[in-house]
């Protein structure tokens, strides 16, 4: 097989026919028709459904490995050019919701700053979306929850988070710089939604401490639960990057009792990232390092 086939088969995939596939690589139809043809004949398998346009199961498999290929290509071409003048590429990045507010903007503009040539690329998701878009290569490199279960991942502590009771200006609770557990029992709250892990690890805080958690309602996604505290529909309890975007004038409270949160960056434990990932990982290492400390509620990570 060689490159024109997969380029070929991969333009299938991302237009969902062999004549819009042909437009893409600027070609005629029939070159199209030809390297997918020849491919086919090679892997001894029908890789496009002719009826529909779309991929057979197998040709998915192969779009997925050709997909890495071009990818690997693309670095391969990044890496001698960093060697030869500033890194140039493309990066694809992965945050988790909860952090990247606070830590996206002020990223884009350090790598800006460090290696304008970098194109950047961002996802935003939760962690166990993001974690196997790394193992199979469709992202670089991803700032998630820690630990995280993959074995084919490599972790990169970033930071620890506290865990903070955000209230409104004139609540019972706004003077006070710490709270118990026992303080929050009883206290109407906007909840996560029930089975999310982020509820199970408040509902083991209560339980140890003897608590009783009230919802005024049952929100699915922090995101939401700080724009709804922050129009006043009641106080939550959100990770510090989370409270700190998009909450002015309210109250960030600790905690007792609630454990911190660790956040790191994965990449894939094999094979040699390229020239633009490395640049921003490094970029992101130290922006993060930078910050940590100097807001209320970042912690270093614990070694």
């Amino acid at each position: 097989m060689d490159l024109r086939q997969l380029q070929a088969l991969v333009a299938i995939a991302d237009t969902g026919s062999f004549s819009a596939a042909a437009g893409k690589l600027h070609t005629v139809q029939s070159n199209v028709s030809s390297h997918v043809a020849h491919l086919e004949r090679e892997l001894g398998a029908q890789l496009v459904d002719r009826q529909s346009g779309g991929l057979t199961e197998e040709g998915l498999a192969v779009v997925d490995r050709a997909r890495r290929v071009g990818d690997e290509l693309e670095a391969i071409v990044a890496d001698l050019a960093s060697m030869r003048a500033d890194v140039v590429g493309t990066v694809r990045l992965g945050v988790i919701g909860t952090t990247a507010r606070w830590l996206t903007p002020p990223l884009l503009e350090a790598l800006a700053g460090a290696h304008p040539q970098v194109r950047v690329v961002v996802g935003e998701g939760t962690s166990a979306m993001l974690e196997p878009q790394v193992a199979s290569g469709a992202l670089e490199i991803a700032v998630v929850n820690l630990p995280q279960p993959l074995p084919e991942l490599t972790e990169i502590p970033l930071f620890d988070e506290d865990l903070l009771l955000v209230v409104p200006p004139g609540h019972s609770l706004s003077e006070r710089s710490e709270v118990d557990m026992s303080d929050l029992d009883g206290l109407e709250l906007l909840l996560p939604a029930a089975g999310t892990t982020y509820r199970q690890e408040l509902d083991e805080a209560a339980a140890r401490a003897g608590v009783q958690l009230v919802g005024r309602a049952e929100i699915d996604g922090l995101r939401l639960t700080a724009s709804l505290t922050a129009r006043g529909f009641g106080p939550s309890i959100l990770p510090a990057t989370t409270a700190a975007e998009g909450l002015d004038g309210f109250i960030r409270i600790a905690v007792s009792g609630l454990p911190r949160r660790r956040v790191g960056a994965v990449v894939r434990r094999r094979g040699r990232p390229s020239a633009a990932a490395r640049a921003s990982l490094e970029v992101l290492v130290d922006l993060v390092a930078r910050r940590t400390g100097r807001q209320y509620g970042i912690h270093p990570p614990a070694s």
